[in-house]
């Protein structure tokens, strides 16, 4: 399984809140936009950068990083094959993502990949 490219920038958290899609579920809120313009040129290879997050809302530090680690195991199984490429994304976690059976997360996050607009087009 390959890895995802990650966002770690405050800067870059920001920029998808303010102008990117955004699509809450039981399990997680998932914010969505176009990766910014690297001087015209994007690598077809390149995996979605994601990003990830949870608020005390969550729990203590042990509940924020297990919801964290939830997340990213969802996102390591959805995104490389139904996540476009040209995107970013932030995924949020909620004091849901530590209760909710897995497989209803992976079906969180793929029905708000699609309702942000993110899925990948279909291959002809």
């Amino acid at each position: 399984m390959s890895k995802l490219g990650r966002l770690k920038q405050r800067a870059e958290f920001l920029r998808l809140a303010g102008t990117g899609r955004k699509a809450a579920s039981p399990g997680l809120v998932l914010q969505a936009g176009p990766r910014p313009d690297q001087g015209g040129v994007f690598d077809s290879q390149a995996l979605p950068r994601t990003g990830f997050t949870c608020s005390r809302k969550v729990g203590n530090a042990v509940a924020r990083n297990r919801a964290r680690r939830r997340l990213k195991a969802a996102a390591d199984r959805i995104f490389p094959t139904q996540a476009r490429e040209d995107y970013d994304y932030v995924i949020i976690g909620r004091p849901e993502t530590l209760v909710r059976p897995f497989a209803l997360l992976l079906q969180d996050l793929a029905s708000s990949l699609k309702r942000v607009g993110a899925l990948k087009p279909a291959d002809p």
